[in-house]
């Protein structure tokens, strides 16, 4: 294993991420990506035959709804939850003179 990863990778992910490192941050950052490479290896090592791929570690169903359309007129329930109205409208901060 051991991933070695060199100061021109280093250089080229710092320009990427548009990030000034010190000496000592792009020596810091070898070390973690190193050391995140040779996870992935680790990783890579385990069985996974007959295991099924998967997107999320927890069951997710489909919760959107279908839309209905419908002629209600709802503007008076709307208005209900205006703090403040005027004119069958909401009623709002000034946000500029």
């Amino acid at each position: 294993m051991a991933n070695v990863i060199s100061d021109e990778t280093i250089e080229y992910v710092g320009i990427l991420a548009k990030l000034e490192l010190s000496g000592e941050e792009k020596e810091k950052a070898k070390k973690d990506m190193e050391s995140m490479l040779d996870y992935v290896d680790k990783l890579n090592e385990l069985d996974t035959e007959g295991v099924e791929p998967m997107s999320h570690v927890f069951k997710v169903n489909n919760v959107f709804r279908e839309d209905v359309v419908t002629n209600e007129d709802t503007h008076e329930l709307i208005l209900k939850n205006a703090p403040q109205q005027k004119e069958n409208q909401f009623k709002v901060p000034k946000t500029f003179d």
